[in-house]
């Protein structure tokens, strides 16, 4: 004699709007109901799959609407894109014609506008004196480094050395006065 024991219930997770729907299942099942669970849980099926048609077969209509839906939006992005890079294209080509313009000087009245133009496009940086440590930042090395470096070398090797290090070429003299380093064009 086999003694067929039902397993322990476990907790599962269920949507809120299933949880009436098997409480009663639940229910039914407690009660031994087994004909009434099992058509609950047919209705309950129906509820949801009677809507929907799935035939994943390539040939079938489903995919086939599909495939037509995901053409349309892909040429629909395709159409936005192309559009959006022709008019990055014009506005460059526009650009293009102002900048020779100005550059012939045609939109300017004298030679002295045109010398206004021109200092605006790149102002000149003038360089502050610098502590140990922003220098030796400057120059990628640490301020150790550089104060070794300034204490062994002659002032015309220091400069030369922060020279070749600094990034727009610039030499710096350490100035005894102030402690600071004073750029050398």
């Amino acid at each position: 004699m086999t003694d067929h024991k039902t397993p322990p219930s476990q907790m599962i997770r269920v949507p809120t709007a299933l949880i009436g729907a098997v409480r009663q299942l639940s229910k039914l099942n407690r009660e031994g109901h087994t004909i009434a669970l099992l058509q609950g849980l047919k209705e309950l099926i129906s509820q949801f799959d009677s809507d929907i048609d799935i035939n994943v077969a390539p040939s079938s209509k489903s995919v086939s609407q599909l495939e037509q839906r995901l053409e349309k939006l892909e040429s629909h992005l395709a159409d936005k894109s192309s559009g959006v890079e022709t008019k990055l294209e014009a506005i460059a080509q526009h650009l293009e014609k102002m900048e020779r313009a100005m550059a012939s000087g045609r939109y300017s009245n004298s030679t002295r506008a045109r010398r206004q133009v021109y200092s605006h496009q790149q102002p000149q940086v003038e360089l502050q004196p610098r502590t140990n440590t922003s220098l030796a930042q400057r120059l990628g090395v640490t301020s150790q480094s550089l104060i070794t470096e300034r204490e062994k070398l002659s002032a015309k090797e220091f400069i030369s050395y922060t020279r070749h290090r600094d990034p727009m070429n610039t030499g710096w003299e350490f100035s005894q006065k102030d402690g600071l380093y004073h750029p050398i064009k």
